[in-house]
């Protein structure tokens, strides 16, 4: 069996860690995703921001592993969101209308330096409704 095509970065701080994940998200590699966000709430994190700028592909067994790990992490009184989704992932929130349950939140200070990372999702008000492709383009306000 080939190994994934993916990688995993964490940097914790205090109780907050930014996972930088490139490369795909499938079938194959999502169990890796799935340990590395639970070892995440295991160390007593209970801010995860995930980073998708070099995610090429993420399927739909990506998504089911975010949103496990969303509600495990809400169950433990925390917040997990994803930023900048792969066009994939992109496509996949958008039929399933479930981007609200992942995307939001940004960086905050664990972001590298600005030029790294494009910026950040912004979330819209929540008594204004707004395409999900907006928000996943980066022009909610």
């Amino acid at each position: 069996m080939p190994f994934p095509q993916l990688t995993i970065h964490r940097r914790d701080r205090r109780n907050r860690s930014l996972i930088t994940l490139a490369g795909e998200i499938d079938l194959d590699s999502a169990p890796l995703v799935r340990t590395a966000l639970a070892r995440c709430l295991s160390d007593g994190i209970r801010t995860i921001d995930i980073d998708l700028t070099p995610v090429t592909f993420c399927d739909c067994s990506g998504l089911n592993t975010f949103l496990r790990a969303a509600q495990m992490t809400t169950e433990a009184g925390g917040t997990l969101r994803l930023h900048h989704p792969p066009p994939t992932l992109g496509r996949i929130l958008d039929l399933t209308g479930c981007g609200f349950l992942l995307l939001g939140s940004p960086l905050g200070h664990l972001a590298p330096p600005l030029g790294d990372v494009p910026a950040p999702i912004t979330e819209a008000p929540p008594h204004r409704p707004v395409p999900l492709g907006s928000v996943l383009s980066g022009d909610a306000r």
